[in-house]
């Protein structure tokens, strides 16, 4: 029977309004205090979902670690994180920071329909989500081998969630860009023997309807 790899990725949750307002990237933004009050339910979800034990990976960026932290908050086991750098969000170079109408007049190409820029464009002295796929798939094909029959659990970005799910269905950015990948959201990949499978995609914390 062939070994079952699973990795579970979280996306961060939502960062602060200023920092909303820009395109930020591989900038060092903080949560936002509001939602790290609002989402103690997702939190619960999150530590009850995600299985024990497992190895945990954050990026460099302090909003991946602060969720983490805020999991085991509401209820699962405190364990050793681990910082991977190759898992950050994609580096938008020279127009990180810039307000989304100045980001949008820079573009040479039209963007996806639901990601900021266009695969394949890279903005000076950053990288295309093109480049973000070559960096996240290797880095995930590693993982696998070093935890193989085991389960991690990764606390990573929207842009680098959707290379890894890219990475493991064989295909470029194009198509992965459509799914949705919200704040707080677990995307669940398998790696089965040689073979990758997406597991689920997007899924979201939810409560069970009171009794009538």
């Amino acid at each position: 029977m062939s070994t079952t790899t699973r990795l579970f990725l979280v996306r961060h949750a939502l960062v602060e309004p200023s920092a909303r307002a820009t395109m930020y990237g591989t900038m060092d933004v903080g949560l936002c205090d509001l939602a790290l009050r609002q989402e103690a339910a997702a939190y619960r979800w999150l530590a009850a979902r995600l299985p024990q034990p497992a190895r945990w990976l954050v990026t460099p960026l302090s909003r991946t670690r602060a969720t983490a932290a805020a999991i085991f908050a509401a209820g699962y086991p405190d364990t050793p994180l681990e910082t991977h750098p190759e898992l950050i969000e994609q580096d938008l170079g020279e127009w990180q920071g810039l307000p989304h109408e100045t980001f949008f007049e820079r573009l040479r190409h039209p963007p996806h329909p639901f990601w900021s820029i266009h695969v394949d464009e890279r903005p000076p002295g950053g990288e295309s989500f093109t480049d973000v796929i070559a960096r996240v798939g290797p880095a995930i094909e590693r993982l696998a081998a070093e935890n193989a029959g085991g389960d991690i659990v990764i606390v990573a970005h929207g842009g680098s969630i959707r290379a890894a799910v890219a990475h493991a269905m064989g295909v470029g950015g194009q198509p992965v860009l459509a799914f949705s990948v919200k704040n707080l959201s677990l995307t669940r990949l398998e790696r089965v023997g040689p073979d990758w499978r997406v597991a689920a995609v997007n899924e979201e914390p939810f409560t069970l309807p009171a009794e009538a």
